[in-house]
């Protein structure tokens, strides 16, 4: 069976496959980033806690990924995402937020964003088809890791986090928005 992407011929304006390629670099190497942010801010707050050993976990696999995109960024030369500066910032500012609201908020955090991220992970999975073998690889490993960080989330009681559905919503498309800006900015 042929997917979707298989079969359709390109339209005018599609981005070719280098296009495609430093997009996929560009957005994931800036959500990387933001992650890590967004574990270093909630560390600034409970990082002496009883979850600070599992945030530092989570943001030393962000790391991991971080890092490996910073590769892919050189070694394909691909302009990393003009917002950066504002992922710096907003990343730090929603996990210190989150921290803020306790524990079960910061967990919510991560299921939310976790979850986009799985999503979108399986997307570009599908998008790359058979191509980009070690970047698949990559993606596919850094995708399992997404979704051990939202199981931990969710067993540290995340979804009884006061306004879960809201903050959850929030966050969620807050996550779906910066993926679109990444992709393009």
């Amino acid at each position: 069976m042929t997917s979707q992407s298989e079969t359709r011929r390109p339209l005018p304006g599609d981005p070719d496959p280098q296009q495609r390629l430093a997009g996929i670099i560009r957005v994931d190497h800036a959500g990387e980033f933001g992650a890590k942010r967004i574990y270093e801010g909630q560390l600034a707050i409970l990082g002496r806690g009883r979850h600070g050993t599992t945030l530092r976990h989570m943001k030393e696999q962000e790391q991991v990924h971080l890092d490996r995109f910073s590769a892919l960024i050189r070694s394909h030369r691909v302009r990393p995402s003009a917002l950066m500066p504002f992922w710096h910032v907003a990343g730090y500012a929603l996990g210190a937020t989150t921290a803020l609201l306790g524990e079960r908020a910061a967990m919510a955090c991560t299921v939310a964003v976790e979850e986009v991220i799985e999503t979108h992970y399986a997307r570009q999975l599908t998008a790359l088809g058979d191509s980009e073998p070690v970047l698949r690889e990559d993606i596919a490993t850094f995708r399992a890791e997404e979704i051990e960080h939202r199981d931990i989330g969710l067993a540290n009681q995340a979804t009884q986090a006061p306004g879960y559905p809201l903050l959850s919503a929030v966050i969620k498309a807050g996550s779906r928005a910066a993926i679109w800006l990444a992709e393009r900015l």
